[in-house]
């Protein structure tokens, strides 16, 4: 009878499998090498912001092959240059080391929002690069900085931004995460804690408003979604929100489990920032190029969509392989799977909160 359910069970899987228009991977041929894992190398060249080259109209995207994140962003960090770009009051967008970074210059000290990679690859190159394009903005001297969370790619930057003035801000859990170790099993790394000088000292547990020369800007966490200590930065008068890593545009997200990160928290998260913004709010995510209230609704529905996928497949008995196999990101990898975080890892990381 045991043998009989186990053969009823696997017929079942294969059922689904089948449904979904999936077999299993090619077999290789006799000598061949298989493809790269979470280590090997991609066949794509990724940006600063984690983002790939921009296909022409109706072209395929190559074959992808995960790479380690940490690795990619750090390699992308210490070769790309910072690009500087106007939003709108006076705000701007800095590109070109980890995650986006925003300021606000002003005479009494710029406010700055996440301070990304500092030294990458062993270099100080990332943070030579920034500082030289802040003080071309009038922003040697900062006043305050924001830490969205506190992944390396937005807080590798805090100890110089401190000697530069800066009163480091952030949620109680981001000043926890920063001040304990903490192994990322999907970047192949343990984050150490970060020294006194990098850690933040004015904390935010609850909406709450700073003002730099007369204009607001308003600090909201988030409920756990892409961590625990999710922050976002909204410029009112300016009418530029920046969500941090809640929101990745045109690129699937990392979730980071270990902290508390969930799927159905960043479901939630993105629900907040569409009900946060107008249509024409400029919405910069932590990843990804400036974006508005339509590139939110439609990240929020591709996580909807993926989620409930991979729930229903795992509902039906499928392990965390079958679930890839099945391929339930398919219909959205030629736009949001082209970036550093690929197919296969997002499965994961959706299969893990379901």
């Amino acid at each position: 009878m045991k043998r009989e359910m186990n053969t009823l069970g696997k017929a079942a899987i294969a059922a689904v499998l089948a449904a979904c228009s999936l077999g299993a991977p090619p077999t290789l041929a006799s000598g061949s090498t298989p493809p790269p894992s979470l280590h090997g190398t991609p066949h794509h060249v990724i940006d600063a912001a984690g983002a790939p080259p921009a296909l022409a109209p109706g072209s395929t995207p190559p074959p992808y092959v995960q790479k380690n994140p940490y690795v990619v962003l750090n390699a992308a960090a210490a070769r790309g240059p910072i690009t500087v770009t106007p939003l709108r009051g006076g705000v701007y967008l800095l590109q070109g080391s980890g995650g986006n970074i925003g300021v606000l210059p002003s005479k009494d000290g710029a406010f700055m929002v996440d301070a990304g990679i500092a030294a990458a690859s062993g270099s100080g190159a990332p943070r030579q690069r920034l500082e030289s394009a802040l003080q071309k903005l009038g922003a040697s001297r900062i006043r305050y900085l924001v830490n969205t969370h506190y992944h390396w790619d937005h807080t590798d930057g805090n100890i110089w931004v401190h000697e530069h003035g800066a009163s480091i801000i952030a949620t109680p859990h981001t000043l926890r995460d920063l001040s304990k170790s903490v192994r990322v099993v999907e970047w192949a790394h343990t984050f150490t804690p970060v020294p006194a000088a990098a850690r933040p000292t004015v904390l935010v547990a609850a909406e709450r408003t700073f003002t730099v020369d007369g204009n607001p800007v308003r600090l909201r966490p988030y409920s756990t979604a892409h961590t625990d200590g999710d922050l976002s930065a909204y410029f009112t008068r300016a009418d530029v929100l920046f969500t941090g890593d809640t929101f990745w545009n045109g690129l699937y997200p990392f979730i980071d489990h270990e902290v508390g990160g969930s799927i159905d928290g960043m479901i939630q998260a993105a629900n907040q920032n569409i009900a946060m913004v107008g249509n024409s709010t400029i919405v910069v995510p932590g990843h990804g190029p400036v974006g508005r209230r339509a590139d939110l609704v439609e990240y929020r529905n591709m996580l909807v969509a993926i989620r409930n996928r991979v729930a229903d497949l795992k509902g039906r008995g499928l392990t965390v392989e079958q679930t890839i196999a099945a391929k339930p990101t398919q219909h959205f990898d030629a736009k949001w799977g082209q970036g550093v975080i690929g197919p296969d890892l997002f499965t994961t990381l959706v299969y893990r909160g379901v």
